[in-house]
């Protein structure tokens, strides 16, 4: 099966070239790199990953992502983080998209709060002229913003992070809710990585797995994607890598055609 990691956060070892911002979020042991996660995304059978700009580390600076995705476009497609408040944004994520291959942008609300928001606006319009993915991330207070965003790009496609942080507790229903309702947008994809970032337990984070059912279904296999939460030493410190992968792989009861779109064939059509 051709697998694909759309959730991949990489850290570089070399802090010169790459400069961190102020108490920066550390992977433990240093684990990160792109050379780490070529190791671990190969000793389980990946074939391709998304590199996801890590703000916890580099904020806005997305050239370790932009160098790592125009140095490896046979394995790799980079998503960068830009603010939304610069009005040098869309330029910006123009030209990583032309200069550096990048193939998506996380977008994220502006410093007040707002998602539906004229700086968000812009780097939409500008995603959707340059055949970009937007990632969005947020969580399920912003469910009517982004209804409106969807409904006004209708031809961008986008994906939902972490179907809106989506967890075991008293918010699991509400969250749960925000998500399927969102399921009507034709535009919008799930990223399933939830499962071990929700669960209360370890693997197999049997208390997910309903919830993470019905968004597969309400969305279809066709618009929901797999990603590992790497380095998972750090994201999802009770799960390893091949453990998230065999999650979907072997312990959720999915069809076969389910798996292969859940885990390779959607990223493909989306980033690759």
């Amino acid at each position: 099966m051709d697998i694909v990691d759309t959730h991949a956060h990489i850290y570089s070892p070399d802090e010169r070239r790459y400069p961190v911002i102020d108490k920066p979020l550390r992977p433990p042991g240093g684990k990160g790199s792109l050379e780490d996660l070529r190791k671990d995304a190969q000793a389980a059978g990946v074939a391709a990953c998304c590199l996801i700009q890590v703000s916890t580390f580099y904020r806005f600076d997305n050239r370790y992502i932009a160098d790592s995705a125009k140095a490896n476009p046979d394995w790799t497609a980079g998503v960068v983080t830009l603010s939304p408040d610069n009005p040098d944004s869309p330029l910006l994520l123009a030209g990583l998209a032309r200069d550096y291959g990048i193939k998506g942008m996380r977008s994220i609300p502006a410093a007040d709060g707002r998602l539906d928001h004229p700086g968000v606006r812009a780097l939409w319009r500008t995603a959707l002229d340059m055949g970009l993915v937007i990632n969005v991330l947020t969580t399920r207070e912003k469910t009517g913003e982004i209804d409106r965003l969807l409904r006004d790009f209708r031809a961008l496609p986008v994906v939902l992070d972490h179907c809106l942080n989506l967890k075991v507790g008293p918010e699991l229903q509400p969250i749960l809710d925000a998500v399927l309702f969102l399921s009507n947008r034709p535009n919008l994809h799930a990223k399933v990585t939830c499962v071990p970032t929700g669960s209360a337990t370890g693997y197999p984070c049997a208390d997910m797995h309903e919830p993470i059912l019905k968004v597969i279904d309400a969305y279809g296999p066709e618009r929901c994607v797999w990603g590992s939460d790497f380095p998972c030493e750090l994201w999802t410190p009770k799960v390893s890598y091949a453990e998230h992968l065999r999650i979907f792989q072997k312990d959720l009861p999915l069809s076969a055609a389910a798996r292969e779109q859940v885990l390779g064939a959607t990223a493909r059509r989306l980033w690759f």
